[in-house]
């Protein structure tokens, strides 16, 4: 197998490569750097963990790094199918854009639409997106792909089968025609051929595996269970040793499968598409550090879990068809490690069982387990949980301290309230007072002041200030700008004793 440094690749990328213990080029890296760097179109045919995002995302970073993007107009686009697959893109090729000063940003649905827009004006060489939320941006304006001379299609065939191919199609429409596009997926058939077609030009194709195959690393396990066992059997497998990813049908199945698991005192959580993305990111990293043990997950929101260390894949629901069953099966035994699949059948699902898995190419061994069998746990490694309820520690968090003490929040009734002011004697200042009246402000309760009943939360300067009353003082409090001796703008409290209401004026207010 050659060496990185044999490829084409520049020597500041071959040198982050070894400090980050990456010195032998994967097969379909091997095969397809040298072309991609060429310029040449490519179509890489290759299951989930074979190394594919550096063997297109080590030559697109060399071909942005010739010059730089203009404001919202990025040089390289890298469509994908999820966020999680985004987020895992981004992050496995920003050490190698800094060496080459090279900026690598991210689109995603479920992210702040502000950070991206802005992200994407300051300049973006390398724009990693999934379809809908780009389509957006370039709905609103956001950004041009005008100036793309690189497309690639990551995971082609999962986003064909999410229905992404319209917005796909739109998306290139835009690029530069005489660009360079590069293709990677697990099958080459249906709507990836028509992409093939339409885009691509006389494209050096390598395939490192069989579009469907079988991994020679991976062993698929049908068990024949009753219904009435189920449940237990899948906590049992569940509190195995090692990390264990379990697919289920719906929502509803992985979070109600989830705390049945952390009730028998198995470390879990669930993933799915109702989560929000931060959630749903800090659920992978807590499964990916080893927080998490067992994580339940839909096919939707699996298809961006790249997690190594995933040594056994567990299907609790089938899939629906032979494509799932292969994307969900290449969780496991990625980039050569072993893993196994495991597939629970009730009695009246054993024939389709078979089919799903025969259309795989794949001839699973079968077995008809009980709890507590020998069996079982030879072939899944299963054992009895703690039988305590697994609580997950509380995220750290971290204090907020102010010059008096930590600050606590507080009331906000109808006499002003603490607004979280320092704990001292005398309530405590929230700004600096400086001068003879200050230019902060009292957030909290002044005790032992003749001001007891709320506090000032403007910036009070000259002799009343610029700013305002924050609390609600018994005759109202002013929530405009105090400066010659009268209110400016709106009342923020409610005058009580006759007074203008909440908007007027006094006519002596300076205008």
């Amino acid at each position: 197998m050659p060496a990185f440094d044999s490829l084409g690749l520049p020597k500041d990328i071959v040198e982050e490569l070894a400090k980050n213990g990456v010195t032998t080029p994967f097969p379909i890296q091997a095969a397809t750097i040298p072309d991609a760097i060429e310029g040449r179109d490519v179509l890489g045919c290759g299951r989930t963990g074979s190394g594919k995002t550096l063997a297109f995302g080590l030559p697109v970073l060399m071909r942005c790094s010739e010059r730089r993007a203009a404001a919202n107009r990025p040089r390289a686009l890298i469509l994908v199918p999820t966020r999680e697959l985004a987020h895992q893109v981004r992050d496995s090729l920003r050490d190698y854009a800094r060496v080459v000063g090279v900026r690598v940003g991210d689109v995603v649905g479920g992210s702040s639409y502000t950070r991206q827009i802005n992200e994407l004006r300051r300049g973006v060489d390398v724009l990693v997106a999934t379809p809908g939320r780009l389509t957006d941006l370039i709905e609103q304006g956001a950004c041009d792909l005008g100036d793309v001379e690189v497309s690639v299609l990551d995971e082609a065939d999962q986003m064909c089968d999410m229905g992404f191919m319209p917005q796909v199609t739109e998306l290139l429409d835009q690029v530069r025609p005489d660009g360079q596009t590069l293709l990677f997926s697990a099958t080459l058939d249906g709507d990836v051929d028509k992409l093939v077609r339409r885009y691509m030009n006389e494209p050096r194709t390598h395939s490192v595996d069989p579009p469907v195959s079988q991994v020679t690393t991976m062993e698929h396990h049908l068990l024949k269970v009753l219904p009435r066992d189920k449940n237990k059997i899948v906590t049992l497998i569940a509190a195995r040793d090692g990390r264990t990813l379990l697919f289920v049908r719906s929502k509803y199945r992985a979070d109600t499968i989830s705390e049945q698991l952390a009730e028998a005192g198995v470390p879990s959580a669930s993933l799915h598409g109702g989560k929000t993305q931060s959630v749903r990111t800090r659920t992978l990293a807590k499964f990916r550090e080893g927080k998490i043990q067992a994580l339940v997950a839909t096919d939707v929101a699996a298809r961006g879990i790249h997690v190594d260390g995933i040594d056994m894949v567990v299907n609790v629901d089938l899939p629906t068809g032979h494509k799932d069953y292969l994307h969900r099966g290449g969780r496991t035994a990625r980039a050569g490690a072993s893993g196994s699949v495991v597939s629970l059948v009730a009695p009246n699902q054993r024939r389709m069982a078979r089919r799903l898995l025969g259309d795989a190419g794949i001839e699973p061994k079968q077995h008809l387990v009980n709890p507590g069998d020998e069996l079982l746990s030879e072939v899944t490694g299963a054992q009895e949980p703690s039988w305590e309820p697994w609580i997950e520690p509380p995220e750290p968090v971290r204090e907020r301290r102010g010059r008096g003490g930590p600050r606590r929040g507080g009331y906000r009734g109808n006499g002003g309230g603490y607004r979280g002011g320092y704990r001292g004697e005398g309530g405590g200042y929230r700004g600096d007072r400086r001068n003879d009246r200050g230019d902060g402000g009292y957030r909290g309760e002044r005790r032992g002041g003749e001001r007891s009943e709320g506090g000032y939360g403007g910036d009070r300067r000259n002799d009343r200030g610029e700013g305002g009353y924050r609390g609600d003082r018994p005759e109202g409090g002013y929530g405009g700008d105090r400066r010659g001796g009268g209110p400016r703008g709106g009342f923020r409290g409610d005058r009580r004793g006759g007074g203008p209401r909440r908007g007027e004026r006094f006519d002596s207010a300076p205008r």
